[in-house]
């Protein structure tokens, strides 16, 4: 699914237009991306929680030449299901 089809299907649910749906999508992704930046989690119970997980630095090679590559620390977005959204995938 892409973000257009999903903006349609927003507005056909909500009753509103592509305009106001894409709208309200933006502000959502934007919200959830600034919380994620401060290091808040975002949650909505059943469906499941928005974290940031920390990954340590670490050694890698270069697959090409086999040669060693320093990996910096990073942090990465996380999703956790939430009980509902699992069971509802189940079905």
């Amino acid at each position: 699914m892409t973000k257009e089809e999903m903006i349609g299907m927003i507005a056909d649910d909500a009753g509103i237009n592509k305009r106001q749906a894409s709208d309200a999508l933006h502000s959502f992704i934007g919200n959830v991306t600034k919380n994620l930046k401060k290091g808040n989690k975002v949650s909505f119970v059943g469906f499941g929680t928005f974290s940031v997980s920390k990954r340590k630095a670490r050694v890698g090679r270069n697959p090409q030449t086999g040669a060693k590559i320093d990996i910096p620390a990073t942090k990465v977005p996380h999703f956790k299901a939430g009980k509902s959204l699992k069971e509802a995938v189940k079905k």
